[in-house]
């Protein structure tokens, strides 16, 4: 009998919590309707998670599977910094589109207060792994500025991002996140460019 895949399972254990946070809220989810619709079981649940709380960190998987969407759909011939603006573009679209601001929020609240691990900040990531890559591309061209080092730029960018979205959150959603990233993204990057 083959096994199951873990990832997998936990795959459709989160994707499903999301689902469902989206469409019906994160207080009116149940655990009982995430394994329902993850087609999983209650011990493959409690296995990946010590409850519904412990999906909120999840949020930064799901914005990483984006990430890995988009990578191949990255401009070719563009610069690095136009890549890095369609990426930003393209993930606040999605997040202003099918990610709760109350989700956001919760997610961005439980990094502050957590004494564990700050899966926002995990280098590991996909986001990080990409960005690396663009700057380095973008610097190895003569594109983004060699005065400080890959990971510095990208330590900034991701700095950027997320006060974009903290303030969106603060703001209460009274404007176009991926619009307003669009209009002031490229002003805080001006120093990026050789």
């Amino acid at each position: 009998m083959a096994q199951k895949d873990p990832r997998n399972t936990r795959g459709r254990i989160v994707s499903a919590a999301w689902q469902l946070f989206y469409v019906q809220g994160y207080e009116n989810t149940t655990v009982e309707e995430i394994i329902e619709v993850s087609h999983t079981s209650k011990g493959s649940f409690y296995h990946y998670f010590d409850g519904k709380d412990a999906l909120l960190a999840t949020l930064s998987d799901l914005f990483d599977a984006q990430y890995e969407a988009l990578e191949p759909r990255l401009p070719e011939l563009a610069t690095a910094m136009d890549r890095l603006l369609f990426l930003n573009r393209e993930l606040f679209g999605y997040i202003e589109n099918n990610v709760s601001m109350e989700l956001l929020a919760r997610l961005l609240s439980t990094q502050l207060v957590t004494s564990g691990e700050k899966h926002l900040l995990d280098r590991r990531r996909t986001y990080y792994r990409l960005l690396r890559r663009l700057v380095a591309e973008g610097q190895s061209a003569g594109e983004l500025t060699a005065a400080r080092s890959a990971g510095e730029l990208v330590k900034l960018y991701a700095l950027c991002e997320r006060a974009l979205l903290y303030d969106w959150c603060l703001c209460g959603g009274e404007y176009s996140l991926r619009e307003y990233a669009e209009k002031n993204l490229p002003a805080f990057l001006s120093g990026f460019t050789a």
